[in-house]
């Protein structure tokens, strides 16, 4: 009889739930409903309205109850780092901060005053970003949060979801690697990192990895969707670490690109890879599944043209890539992840801003800033990937781009013309692949990892892009190098 998996997969913009089963030589995804993640700023914070994700997830399931369909189980995953903060009494003290929001800014300066940025590395592998739950905690804490200083138990975001949906608190490994607060050797959370933030490993939920179960839909849940007590799965709850378990690779020689709003560049790794030269070039050791370790870079993705487009009205993808595909090359290159592109109130003239700053011309048209931003993804890319080739104890052969980015010709031929490699782009529903193939494993209806990719390799259509005008781009980078700040 056909099982039926239900995956929950959040991004920093959308969301949606899927119902994922295998059919006759593949796996088929359906999807149920579909919502926006909207920010809400109120008294100069970013918060993330997660009863609306609440809700909408109920929707979902109501809409597949409704149709008669079977569940064998649910799975969720979001973005990283974001976190609730839980009461005695079991409630949700306030919605959570969004990592966008503005109050962790030297954050981590703030921390390495008391605790030594080489020794909070050295435990964790991660990559020093400012909005790491460890800095958000740290900032609370020399705020006064109230939150904080009431919770009883902090749960990152897909355990939170798990919890309004069973009751039960759990920590899933991969998105608690993503905090800075975990022992990346040990797989557990640091307690020396935890007291610096005056928290416990009791103020978190039982830890759990990839596969095993958190619980049941709990009898409230159940009356509501008019569902029963289906078991709700840990998947990798990093949205990346269920889409990296779906890169259809066919050899251990590659590397992958995430690509959406973040762009995660990396490669798979058997254990941490953290020395002097990971902490120098700011690279983080999330984790992965079946003991993986995901050795990668954090870059700015498809954030710049998705806050381009909030004021450029109903221009289509299509429209805009079209354009950006007619205009003059590098005429102007900015670097992805400079500051004053992680929440511009207008990033088209954060743009301009830069771009004026590094003494460029600006871009006039929509087509020239698209250009520009695609240009310098790739060129980024390059950068990164150069950066893992020398970390890397395998050659790497191949980029595999997943993710709603691996529908993007334009910037798929302007990676592979960039770093010198073939890009294989696919399947854009990674993250729900795997998040449904996880779920699938702990079924005992897929066996492993490495049998999923072949199963994707066979049954989704992948596109491949080779290297071209490779003495252009090479030209470029130099280019890119030198006004990049």
């Amino acid at each position: 009889m056909k099982q039926n998996f239900f995956a929950v997969d959040l991004g920093a913009t959308s969301g949606r739930t899927i119902l994922g089963s295998f059919i006759e030589g593949g796996l088929n995804l359906e999807e149920i409903n579909r919502f926006p993640n909207h920010l809400i700023e109120v008294g100069g914070h970013f918060y993330w309205d997660i009863f609306a994700l609440y809700r909408h997830i109920i929707e979902g399931l109501k809409l597949v109850a409704h149709r008669g369909e079977s569940i064998a189980s649910i799975g969720i995953d979001t973005w990283g780092v974001d976190f609730v903060c839980v009461g005695g009494d079991g409630n949700l003290l306030r919605q959570p901060y969004s990592y966008r929001d503005p109050h962790t800014v030297g954050a981590p300066e703030a921390l390495f005053a008391r605790i030594p940025h080489s020794e909070v590395y050295g435990k964790t592998g991660i990559q020093i970003m400012n909005f790491n739950s460890l800095f958000q905690l740290d900032t609370m804490r020399r705020h006064g949060d109230s939150a904080l200083e009431a919770a009883d138990k902090i749960l990152f975001m897909p355990d939170a979801l798990s919890y309004l949906l069973t009751g039960q608190m759990v920590t899933e490994y991969t998105i608690a690697s993503t905090s800075q607060m975990l022992d990346a050797r040990r797989r557990r959370l640091d307690p020396e990192l935890l007291a610096a933030v005056g928290l416990t490993e009791q103020n978190f939920g039982r830890f759990v990895f990839p596969g095993q179960q958190v619980g049941t839909l709990s009898e409230e849940v159940q009356r509501l969707t008019g569902l029963c007590a289906i078991p709700v799965i840990a998947v990798a709850g990093h949205d990346t670490g269920s889409a990296v378990a779906a890169v259809p690779a066919t050899s251990p020689n590659f590397a992958y690109l995430s690509s959406g709003t973040w762009s995660l560049m990396g490669i798979e790794a058997n254990a941490p890879v953290i020395n002097a030269e990971t902490e120098a070039l700011n690279f983080t050791n999330e984790g992965g599944v079946e003991g993986t370790i995901r050795l990668l870079k954090n870059i700015c993705g498809m954030w710049l043209l998705e806050r381009c487009r909030l004021g450029w009205g109903e221009t289509s993808y299509p429209e805009l890539i079209s354009e950006a595909d007619a205009c003059e090359p590098f005429r102007s290159l900015i670097n992805p992840d400079d500051p004053c592109f992680a929440n511009p109130t207008d990033m088209e003239q954060a743009i301009r801003e830069y771009c004026q700053r590094t003494h460029q011309p600006v871009p006039e048209s929509h087509g020239q800033v698209v250009r520009c931003i695609f240009e310098s993804l790739a060129l980024r890319y390059r950068q990164v990937i150069e950066n893992l080739r020398d970390l890397s104890p395998r050659p790497i052969e191949v980029l595999h781009v997943i993710g709603g980015g691996s529908r993007n010709d334009l910037l798929n031929q302007f990676t592979a013309n960039a770093i010198g490699l073939p890009v294989v782009a696919g399947p854009s529903e990674a993250t729900a692949i795997g998040n449904v193939m996880i779920q699938a494993m702990a079924a005992g209806e897929a066996t492993d990892v490495a049998g999923m990719r072949k199963l994707i390799h066979r049954s989704i259509p992948l596109k491949t892009y080779q290297p071209q005008d490779i003495e252009v781009w090479d030209t470029a980078f130099l280019h890119f190098k030198s006004c990049v700040r």
